[in-house]
């Protein structure tokens, strides 16, 4: 190992220790019952909120995906601003009506929301395990992110599947030991150090490379003008039809992902979410950085083989190792962080909704009754809860290991699916009409379209973001299922539940 190797690998390694002792150390003093374990005892300021939210939309992807996206295709990439933008502006509605009614009935995830707007622990479980399926590839994506981060910023001498163990490790310690607290507390390292980051590269690279950002800009205009606009550069068709269906379909979806519900649920009040809604399009705006990067990178090193490598090759190529291995650690973080919220948020669907018997909502389950912050029946939920954090955490790494591709095609998919489930989790907090029959039905529906979309390759269909297309038939099921109930109830009843 050459001496610029030995310095990155040895800050990782300190970064690494400061993650869990940060993310242990924040759970001192703390209740240890499950409202605390999964969503803070609904005890974050805005301050906190705000870095546990960017943690999340700030990931690996932004390190590698985007400046990769920038590079091979150009302007498609602007979706990921305007998607998370938009979604924010919804989320400052739904985000402090999810948290009141959570709030009121002691709910913890959008399966525990469900299996109470309806009174039925089935339909709790099957969101459960929905949003399970379009998770865990998330996960295994922050793994083999980090995997690629640890290995290009040490020069290549930590190997891909060591970088992976490792993010496993350093995320299951902390979020087992500390919860959302944790993740939140390793936020605030995280977020200092990706803001400081890519602040410098926005400054740099161009500068260093091109001569400044007038000239990059000129020789984009020049040289690469495919991809400055719609559809881009060999782009597959991701033209103008598919960036607006893209940026709706996905600014919705994001208002009910289970790790943005976790958010939402562990702040102290609405107020707080909607503060929070208003500052985080501010922070969107370090993406555009790693844009610039990647697009510098077209001039630099025109024949690179991985685009995804495209930041981190003209980092280790132009800065000294410290500063590399600075970078690396803000990318490292980068995937930690998401990664420690996802496994949560598949433990807390899990551990009460599917094992622990349900909230007893549904009067056809066996009753329960929701024990105590602390007492014995709730450290059991809290317990398998973890269980299931780790199995979930294991299954991704096991995939990051040994099929690297399987899960990660799935994860194409995230999106699309996690979309079927906003009936289900947020219109019928709106619609009270809403039956537990047609939200299964549509969902059902919505996920066969999209399913069959995607094998048949016809996503995106005609331009059109094959997910948006799916959740069109998901409502247009919901309302005829609900509407045939009615006729079927007859005038009376109809009359009576107008009332």
């Amino acid at each position: 190992m050459n001496g610029s190797a030995a310095i990155a690998t040895t800050v990782f390694g300190i970064a690494m220790a400061a993650t869990i002792l940060i993310g242990v150390w924040s759970a001192r003093g703390r209740s240890k019952g499950l409202a605390e374990w999964s969503v803070s005892s609904r005890g974050l300021g805005v301050l906190f909120i705000w870095l546990l939210m960017a943690g999340e939309t700030y990931t690996s992807f932004s390190f590698l995906g985007t400046a990769g996206w920038s590079y091979s295709f150009g302007a498609p990439i602007l979706y990921l601003v305007a998607y998370l933008t938009v979604g924010f502006a919804v989320a400052y509605v739904v985000g402090p009506a999810l948290w009141t009614y959570a709030s009121r009935h002691g709910l913890i995830s959008i399966a525990d929301i469900a299996e109470f707007r309806f009174r039925s622990r089935p339909v709790g479980i099957l969101v459960a395990v929905v949003a399970t399926v379009f998770i865990v590839p998330y996960i295994q994506v922050q793994i083999q992110g980090m995997g690629v981060v640890v290995n290009a910023m040490t020069y290549g001498h930590v190997d891909l599947k060591v970088a992976a163990v490792i993010s496993f490790v350093v995320a299951e310690v902390f979020i087992l030991v500390s919860g959302l607290r944790g993740s939140a507390w390793v936020s605030v390292l995280k977020d200092m150090l990706v803001i400081v980051a890519v602040v410098f590269l926005a400054v740099y690279i161009p500068m260093h490379y091109l001569g400044g950002f007038g000239d990059f800009m000129q020789r984009m205009v020049s040289e690469k003008r495919e991809w400055l606009t719609f559809p881009g550069h060999e782009s597959g068709g991701r033209d103008g039809v598919w960036f607006l269906s893209t940026v709706v379909l996905n600014a919705v979806t994001i208002t009910i992902f289970p790790t943005t519900v976790a958010g939402y649920l562990s702040a102290k009040s609405p107020n707080a979410l909607r503060r929070n809604a208003l500052l985080l399009p501010w922070y969107q705006l370090l993406l555009f950085v790693p844009m610039v990067v990647g697009a510098t990178a077209l001039f630099v090193m025109p024949t690179l083989g991985n685009p995804d490598l495209a930041l981190f090759s003209l980092v280790t190529d132009s800065l000294p190792s410290p500063v590399v291995a600075l970078i690396g650690v803000a990318g490292a973080l980068s995937a930690i962080v998401p990664m420690s919220v996802f496994m949560l948020s598949i433990g807390t669907l899990w551990g009460r909704t599917v094992l622990g018997g349900g909230n007893g909502a549904d009067p056809r389950a066996r009753r329960r009754v929701l024990g105590k912050a602390g007492d014995a029946s709730d450290i059991r939920t809290k317990r398998l809860s973890q269980l299931v954090c780790v199995v979930a955490g294991l299954i991704a790494l096991a995939g990051s290991l040994f099929y690297p591709n399987t899960l990660v095609e799935l994860s194409v998919l995230s999106y699309e699916g996690l979309a079927q489930l906003v009936p289900v989790v947020l219109l019928a907090l709106y619609w009270r009409r809403l039956t537990a029959r047609a939200a299964v039905a549509g969902m059902v529906a919505g996920l066969a379209v999209m399913t069959g979309l995607w094998a048949t390759e016809n996503d995106p269909f005609l331009g059109v973001n094959g997910g948006i297309i799916a959740l069109a038939v998901n409502l247009v099921v919901v309302v005829v299922v609900v509407r045939l109930a009615q006729r079927a109830a007859g005038p009376w009843r109809r009359g009576v539940s107008g009332g």
